[in-house]
């Protein structure tokens, strides 16, 4: 009698499933780059995948990627403040037409950069108040880029909070009363490479947050985590960023796949 090898007829089964919040992988949208750093992702459990442009000469990179992974890329759109230029308007007007032409899942990314020009703080000010205005309208989170400007992006929040308004500070990088804030005001953090950084302090803070307000992500190109700091980031790499953040709350991989990737779908509702 022939004895059946169960294990093999068994189909794998992944443990679990992570999110990367935010990458723009889709910078290698039409290259082989793109399909190979998207399966060490599925090899690492990496499942779900939201990308946000950063302009109108952005868009149709994001879209694409996104018909060639429907089922695992998702897109969002916006400005970026460090493209807010004195144009800022027609790219608004561009970007708002073509929000009625795709189905996207948050407003993104959109915030505040004073590290590369503050001589634009006022367009970006209100370039943010229009893309919030556009989140609340069509009931959509907004992720929220900030770099050196948290005083001037929480005045701002503030002005603007309601019960519409909601999101990821993308790229969390502050301090543990910021984080505090940011919770108050209805924003979950975006934890990504940094918190791998021995000098960068985050790690302390992350340590402090329950899982219930972070969802995780790479940023990918850019702030690639230890071991690979340095060297252009990948979204594959998000697995030592929930390695790390499982370190911090002495939890599984698995469990804070569960969790960040849960507070994902809560966030953007897919």
């Amino acid at each position: 009698m022939k004895t059946l090898n169960l294990a093999a007829m068994t189909p794998s089964i992944h443990p679990y499933i992570l999110t990367d919040t935010h990458t723009h992988i889709y910078y290698h949208a039409g290259a082989p780059q793109l399909d190979e750093q998207l399966q060490r992702c599925f090899d690492k459990n990496i499942q779900r995948l939201f990308l946000p442009n950063v302009d109108t000469e952005s868009v149709p990179l994001v879209m694409d990627t996104v018909r060639a992974y429907p089922k695992n890329c998702f897109p969002m759109l916006g400005l970026h403040p460090c493209s807010v230029k004195e144009n800022y308007k027609e790219e608004l007007r561009q970007l708002e037409r073509l929000l009625s032409e795709h189905t996207i899942y948050a407003i993104g990314e959109i915030g505040l950069d004073l590290y590369w020009d503050k001589s634009t703080l006022d367009f970006q000010r209100e370039a943010f108040r229009v893309q919030v205005g556009w989140a609340k309208a069509m009931g959509l989170p907004i992720d929220i880029h900030c770099r050196e400007a948290f005083d001037e992006l929480f005045i701002l929040l503030e002005e603007l909070k309601d019960d519409k308004l909601f999101g990821v500070f993308h790229c969390f990088t502050g301090t543990l009363e910021q984080a505090k804030h940011a919770i108050g005001l209805g924003f979950a953090l975006g934890i990504g490479g940094v918190v791998t950084f021995k000098k960068a302090g985050l790690d302390a803070v992350v340590k402090e947050i329950d899982l219930q307000h972070i969802v995780l992500e790479t940023d990918a190109p850019y702030l690639a985590p230890a071991p690979y700091r340095g060297k252009e980031n990948e979204s594959s790499y998000l697995y030592y960023v929930a390695e790390k953040v499982a370190d911090l709350h002495e939890m599984t991989v698995s469990e804070v796949a569960e969790i960040t990737t849960e507070n994902s779908k809560r966030i953007f509702r897919i």
